[in-house]
């Protein structure tokens, strides 16, 4: 690599790591890892400058982060995995914290019940607020294969929340004006 590669490779570091690194950092439920995550992309990017397209510099940097996540997330699932054998070896239970914890909001509980595709496809959307194009290209599909992915993304979250809210409605008839009031 020459010197040209080096300003390229920093020019674009400056430029899209805050974007890379938030990306991360909504994907990824323990921050632990996201500076691993980001740093990974960028040493992805500088050992594969030359493959970068220099019109779609970031959505190549997302599919990156993506796949990086993906790895990460099989990793810890194998550890997810190991942990549990040893638990159930060991005769011990603990229970989850996460079961314990109530109330969440219905968009956020709806949104969670989607398949990982179907948040994916929202997230570039509305978080990123990623053109469908350039949604597309993160995703390796065109973008009339974005557009279908994102309307059936859409309609299961409102089947989601519709779901939600009419569990929440017996759940809590006296906070809704029910029978209870």
């Amino acid at each position: 690599m020459n010197s040209s590669d080096e300003q390229r490779f920093t020019a674009l570091y400056r430029e899209h790591h805050q974007a890379v690194d938030a990306y991360v950092r909504r994907r990824l439920d323990s921050r632990h890892g996201v500076d691993d995550v980001v740093a990974e992309v960028f040493l992805t990017a500088w050992r594969r400058l030359e493959d970068i397209p220099p019109r779609a510099v970031l959505p190549w940097l997302y599919a990156t982060a993506r796949r990086s996540l993906a790895n990460t997330r099989r990793a810890e699932q194998r550890r997810l995995n190991l942990s549990e054998a040893v638990m159930r070896h060991s005769g011990h239970h603990v229970d989850d914290p996460a079961d314990g914890v109530a109330g969440q909001l219905a968009v956020a509980e709806a949104f969670n019940a989607l398949r990982e595709q179907d948040r994916e496809v929202l997230r570039l959307v509305l978080w990123e607020e990623l053109p469908a194009r350039q949604a597309a290209k993160v995703l390796g599909c065109t973008t009339a294969a974005f557009h279908v992915r994102l309307h059936r993304a859409r309609a299961r979250l409102r089947q989601h929340l519709t779901a939600t809210s009419t569990r929440s409605t017996r759940r809590t008839p006296g906070l809704l004006g029910g029978a209870d009031a």
